[in-house]
């Protein structure tokens, strides 16, 4: 199996930009589909993004979209996130994910998570 520890979070103002790190050990995440979720306090965890082991498929729910980028640098074994224009109701811990490819497109379900990083985002 694989390990993920995010990276990266902090406190930035709204409107501001800042990138998230995920790096995978255990096994290459060559091996898996990649994805980022969050959850904000008093809310369930949401799927926000999903992307191929190639990295030329990606998927962004509605509210993200635009906004956030997600890549991935599978000779680093590592797993990127890119926020920009930062709303405070992006605040939230961001997790990420991995799983082993499936039929269906994108993944919501994953069998390996980071512990999170805390975001905050500042009005």
């Amino acid at each position: 199996q694989v390990q993920l520890v995010e990276s990266g979070g902090g406190l930035v103002q709204a409107g501001g930009s800042l990138s998230l790190s995920c790096v995978a050990s255990g096994r290459s995440i060559g091996s898996y589909i990649m994805g980022w979720f969050r959850q904000a306090p008093g809310k369930e965890r949401e799927f926000l993004s999903a992307i191929t082991w190639s990295g030329h498929r990606t998927y962004y729910v509605d509210s993200v979209k635009g906004r956030f980028t997600i890549s991935r640098d599978n000779a680093k074994n590592t797993l990127y996130l890119q926020m920009s224009s930062l709303k405070p109701e992006d605040t939230a811990v961001y997790y990420c994910a991995a799983d082993l490819p499936r039929d269906t497109w994108p993944p919501r379900s994953y069998d390996y998570w980071g512990q999170g990083t805390q975001v905050t985002v500042s009005s």
